[in-house]
């Protein structure tokens, strides 16, 4: 397995996951963005103190793309 591997499967279930929560409006896409923009945020601040600051930057870039759309498991 590649090292990316998990992350990639958490990232595609994690998708899946706030896609399903708004087409069974559990939750509005407001909250599915406002969610992205916790984790985007969460990312964006640990880069500072991080031994690994790349990571979080890769992190956030990758949720700053879902955010905006270019970049999810399914276009709907």
């Amino acid at each position: 397995m590649t090292s990316n591997a998990a992350g990639l499967a958490a990232l595609s279930i994690c998708e899946s996951m706030l896609l399903s929560l708004t087409d069974l409006k559990i939750i509005d896409q407001a909250e599915a963005v406002s969610i992205l923009e916790d984790a985007f945020a969460a990312h964006r601040g640990a880069i500072a103190d991080a031994t690994a600051p790349q990571a979080h930057q890769d992190a956030a870039d990758v949720i700053d793309r879902i955010i905006k759309g270019k970049n999810s498991v399914r276009h709907g």
